[in-house]
């Protein structure tokens, strides 16, 4: 969120700050101080970069001349400031119109540039809301993610998509809204299945009038908006005076409803009371790491939490890392009206205006210290101490198996990026290849990468073929970028002798020098044994001794049955054929829900519904004549021509 008036000083020549001597370019300091005497003294955003135009740090300014002076300075910095200036060879700047904007823009380059030297908010996730349409005269409840494109009400976050679930199968219960999807609501006939176990009042088969949905509509809305007392009282009176009626039906149909409500306001880990809306942020930090805490709080009801734990340095404050994990995480998201924290933020202030901004109403920070409140953050603080501990000691324990696993392979040091590689298909059909990574944190599955197997020559069902593909376009990438942050210190294939030799095929096409490039290669395979036929077969009978780990240039070895190092590899591989499995798998329900019409060019979804509606199926429209298909609405004379050459093959 930047003004119009913003420059970008680094695309005027005269300001770049690059020194006119080509042998000894300025760098670190000097560099910095020769930057200094260009900059304006007003608000903005600066980037510091290394020799290879990698972003190092990123800040903001109220005053960009006096805050980047300040890295010019001699003496004051600690270790991690003194290593970032000695790597610093270019920087660049944005004037902002306000210090405001500067702060939203510099949590928006973080996020995008993840640079080495900022507090890095890691695991960032869209979080599910409660979406009630407003699209249509029979308005829709359903779970959303992402942009909000459709009109209607949002109501959450909620912290995990299992809390969205259960709080809408109560909502569904409380006030009978429909689930379905526009086109099925067009099409019922008669009450689905959900109208017979009490979660649908099925205003698809006229089973409510619309202006009665409309009014458990509004009923819902006032539920998510937190007057819940009110809704439960109005449900209450009515089930009274049905009672009182004799209309012990209807009676009963409320009193289900209001046990709904009386669940959802009840099944609570931390007690609301006293807090509406907020969000409340506990921050723990121990021996260099840190845990933040987030719960969601709506509707006066907790809507659940979710653990982040952000990369910094060891020396960073926990005021700072707050600071910087608030400002990151509100960049594409709307802040409630209320924040809570553990401790004031760095320049909480600030933060507070810039959120009031993105929010389009007032936003305020505090940090409780007595009462209601302060009970929630002290629940909050305990949760992220135990989370906080539990990483600690999850973490311990990696490093463990890391050192135990270089040490069964021969490795010089623990790997710091692992690599796992399988195929998964079922005869040949739907091929996928996988990818999973690991690292000192653990499984980092926005690594993880599937790839269609596309080789028009290949055999089906050849998986050392399929391994060769996957390994060329995986390392053909790697060295074509040249991302050392991507490159693996161990690749791990999911196969013996032969997928082994595959590997190095590639690697040697590609003239990728394992040896040289500090990359270990092995096969996991199930141990063989040949019978009396001299055929190979896996020998069920070492099942307990584990897996056979193949090397190049070494004679395949088993580990120890209860080695650390094998358990890990288990756990990799394991890893990797659920992922694969899992891509195979959607893969084929695509295929099979395929429909050749999909295929022909300049029909779309509505064309396509048309076709379906007047033919019946797409194999009636595949015998159509082209004069029949001008009979379908939206259908010419020339695409009703070109869908009868796409089925008859011209």
């Amino acid at each position: 969120m930047v003004s119009d008036d913003n420059e970008e000083l680094t695309a005027d020549p005269k300001l770049s700050g690059k020194s006119q001597d080509a042998i000894h370019p300025p760098h670190g300091a000097e560099l910095i101080a020769d930057e200094v005497t260009r900059l304006p003294a007003r608000p903005g955003v600066y980037r510091m970069m290394n020799e290879a135009g990698d972003v190092l740090y990123v800040g903001k300014a109220k005053n960009l001349k006096n805050r980047v002076s300040s890295y010019a300075k001699s003496g004051g910095h600690s270790n991690r400031i003194m290593r970032m200036i000695s790597e610093t060879r270019a920087m660049e700047f944005v004037v902002t119109a306000t210090e405001t904007e500067a702060l939203l823009l510099e949590a928006n380059l973080i996020k995008q540039l993840k640079p080495r030297y900022n507090v890095i908010l890691r695991d960032d996730k869209s979080f599910p809301y409660i979406l009630i349409a407003a699209d249509h005269d029979a308005p829709q409840i359903l779970k959303h993610r992402g942009a909000r494109k459709r009109k209607g009400g949002y109501y959450g976050p909620f912290a995990s998509a299992m809390a969205v679930n259960k709080t809408l199968n109560t909502l569904q219960k409380a006030f009978l809204l429909r689930s379905c999807t526009d086109s099925v609501y067009e099409n019922r006939t008669r009450p689905c299945l959900l109208h017979q176990i009490k979660r649908c009042s099925a205003p698809c088969v006229d089973l409510i009038s619309i202006e009665d949905y409309a009014a458990l509509v509004g009923e819902a809305k006032k539920f998510l908006d937190g007057d819940s007392i009110a809704v439960q009282r109005a449900l209450s009176k009515e089930m009274e005076d049905a009672a009182a009626a004799l209309d012990f039906e209807r009676a009963a149909r409320l009193r289900d409803r209001i046990r709904a409500l009386t669940y959802v306001q009840g099944s609570q880990d931390i007690n609301a009371e006293g807090v509406s809306e907020a969000d409340v942020f506990a921050i723990h930090a121990e021996g260099g790491h840190s845990c933040v805490q987030v719960f969601f709080f709506r509707a006066g009801q907790n809507w659940g939490n979710h653990a982040f734990f952000p990369k910094h340095d060891r020396e960073d404050e926990p005021s700072a890392i707050l600071s910087a994990f608030m400002a990151q995480f509100y960049d594409g998201r709307e802040p409630p009206s209320l924040i809570l924290v553990s401790e004031t933020p760095d320049q909480s202030e600030l933060l507070a205006e810039a959120l009031t901004l993105r929010a389009r109403g007032k936003v305020t920070i505090a940090a409780p210290q007595r009462g209601e409140k302060r009970a929630i953050m002290d629940q909050a603080l305990m949760n992220a101490r135990e989370a906080l501990s539990r990483r600690q000691a999850e973490s311990a324990s990696l490093q463990k198996s890391l050192a135990r696993l270089a040490e069964a392979l021969g490795l010089e040091a623990p790997p710091r990026r692992i690599e796992v590689y399988d195929n998964s298909h079922i005869s040949g059909s739907n091929a996928v290849g996988a990818m999973i990574v690991s690292g000192p944190d653990g499984f980092e599955k926005k690594q993880y990468r599937k790839y269609n197997i596309k080789s028009s020559d290949l055999t089906p069902g050849d998986d050392y073929a399929m391994m060769r593909e996957v390994l060329t376009r995986r390392f053909s990438r790697l060295m074509k970028e040249e991302d050392e942050e991507t490159r693996p210190d161990l690749v791990i294939i999911d196969g013996g002798k032969g997928q082994l030799s595959a590997a190095l095929g590639v690697f040697d096409e590609l003239g990728l020098d394992c040896a040289s490039e500090g990359i270990a290669l092995i096969g996991v395979a199930k141990p063989r044994r040949e019978n009396d036929a001299g055929e190979k077969r896996v020998d069920r009978t070492m099942g307990a001794v584990g897996e056979q780990i193949v090397m190049p240039s070494k004679d395949p070895f088993l580990l120890a049955p209860r080695d650390p190092a094998l358990f890990f590899i288990q756990r990799l591989r394991d890893e990797a054929h659920r992922f694969a499995i899992g891509a195979h798998r959607a893969k084929r329900k695509k295929a099979l829900g395929a429909n050749p019409i999909d295929e022909i060019p300049g029909v779309g979804p509505s064309k396509k519904r048309a076709l379906l509606n007047h033919f019946g199926s797409a194999k009636e429209v595949a015998r159509a004549k082209p004069e029949d298909l001008t009979a379908v609405e939206g259908i010419s004379a020339a695409l009703a021509q070109r869908i009868y050459d796409y089925f008859h093959g011209q």
